[in-house]
């Protein structure tokens, strides 16, 4: 259990910055950025599920830099077009 201030204090970081920010990981002691933190959390929570159900492979995330990438080619798109269809179908 942490204390309700260092909860709340996340909660502002997150509604404030989004995933573009950095959440504090209590246990480690340290500002990290709120992507990794929420994929440690999806990771950790339903990681023994999908090994259960054989799906993990199917279901691992894609590297930081590979969505990064996947995202700044959707929004050039969206900028060259201004149509979320070509975006889509790029």
């Amino acid at each position: 259990m942490y204390p309700a201030d260092f909860i709340e204090e996340n909660k502002w970081r997150a509604v404030r910055y989004g995933l573009d920010g950095r959440l504090i990981d209590f246990g480690k002691g340290v500002e990290l950025p709120a992507r990794d933190l929420v994929r440690e959390l999806i990771e950790w929570f339903i990681d023994d599920v999908v090994d259960e159900l054989g799906t993990a492979r199917r279901s691992s995330t894609p590297t930081g830099s590979s969505r990064r990438a996947e995202r700044d080619r959707q929004l050039a798109t969206y900028e060259r077009t201004g149509d979320l269809k070509a975006v889509v179908t790029s």
